[in-house]
């Protein structure tokens, strides 16, 4: 593939590419390419130093949350829950290679030049990880809708069996993977020592056509499935709260229906919020890759990307801190690492079964049977 069979440009708010100031023109706007010369002055050096640092935090957070989820045993029980964790831990992995790569300015030539382009420098990887965590996100969404809304029906318990999990969390990780990769080695190459990122579209129209898909089903499509699963669990919650009011008398059992019925708001008020901070957070750069299209601007659209990709990641980042906070379970194992905690809590909750909520993305909490 060459630079002449090139026709239009795609930036994407997930997967973009741009590492010089050297537009390079085309049929369909300005791309751009991956050699340039750094120095302080440029502010996309700063911007990707800060998206190192965020990185490096995200990793530690992820890591120590995966160590809490698995000595408490909640691994096992949150599956899908525990797969989130280990896609964002990938995700803040990956955003650290990636701009350190693109910060260090290798001299890329031959075969090792090549992959190095193909899955590093266009974020090929890194946007693999990222989609796939937000296709997990509306699975989590989906189970939590199935167990609380339609916790009696028979086809409701047959697809919440582990296999089916298990089957669900693999198919994020294919489907993020396998996206990203047709995408990237369809409309990039490396020509001539240069890595140019999403621009060999084979028309202005196919490049529009894939952005409103790709902002329809990640953005659009998500945030449907989380107002309609969490909208349709609130009024379920509020139904049995009214039902328990009614039927309320003292005595252990009321005692039990009462902290069930209040670990599942707390589970839906978390939901609410997190859904929210998704779409500030991820919104942004849905608006600047649609804008890209209409007003083609190099530099108008970098500093927007790096804005935005800021916020994405910092998002991931914070995920854990809501999770150690709200999820019962991780949190006594957390605080048990604290020195001057240690002997002045009970032990963590190893058999599932504790109250609390976790919020990792657009995440639930513990399963309640």
């Amino acid at each position: 593939m060459s630079e002449e069979n090139s026709s239009t440009i795609s930036h994407l708010p997930v997967a973009m590419t741009t590492t010089e100031n050297d537009e390079v023109q085309t049929a369909g706007g300005t791309g751009m390419t991956s050699s340039s010369s750094r120095g302080p002055e440029n502010l996309e050096f700063y911007f990707q130093s800060v998206l190192v640092i965020i990185g490096v935090v995200g990793v530690a957070a992820n890591a120590l949350i995966i160590y809490a989820m698995i000595a408490s045993n909640q691994h096992k029980k949150q599956l899908l829950i525990f797969n989130q964790n280990i896609f964002d831990l990938c995700s803040s992995l990956l955003l650290v290679v990636t701009f350190a790569v693109k910060l260090s300015n290798i001299h890329l030539s031959g075969a090792l030049g090549y992959w190095l382009c193909m899955l590093i420098i266009t974020e090929n990887l890194l946007w693999g990880s990222v989609n796939g965590g937000q296709i997990n996100l509306m699975t989590v969404t989906i189970e939590r809708y199935l167990k609380v809304v339609h916790h009696k029906a028979t086809w409701s318990k047959k697809l919440l069996r582990k296999w089916v999990k298990i089957s669900a969390a693999a198919i994020a990780w294919i489907l993020g993977i396998v996206y990203d990769m047709v995408l990237v080695f369809c409309t990039s190459d490396m020509v001539n020592g240069v890595c140019y990122y999403y621009i060999f579209w084979s028309s202005p129209t196919a490049a529009l056509a894939h952005g409103i898909w790709h902002i329809a089903f990640f953005l659009v499509f998500e945030l449907f499935i989380f107002i309609f699963c969490y909208g349709r669990i609130l009024v379920v919650i509020r139904r049995q709260a009214r039902v328990m009011a009614s039927h309320s008398e003292p005595g252990p059992s009321t005692s039990r229906e009462n902290q069930s019925h209040q670990i599942q708001t707390n589970v839906i008020k978390t939901m609410i919020t997190v859904s929210v901070v998704y779409a500030i957070t991820w919104a942004p750069g849905y608006g600047i890759y649609m804008l890209q299209h209409i007003v083609p601007s190099y530099r108008m659209y970098m500093r927007g990307y790096y804005v935005t990709i800021f916020l994405e990641f910092l998002y991931i980042s914070a995920n854990p801190f809501i999770y150690a906070i709200k999820f019962d379970p991780v949190r006594r194992v957390l605080v048990r690492l604290i020195p001057w905690h240690n002997g002045s809590h009970p032990p963590a909750d190893t058999g599932g079964g504790g109250g609390g909520t976790r919020a990792v993305g657009i995440r639930t909490t513990q399963e309640q049977h």
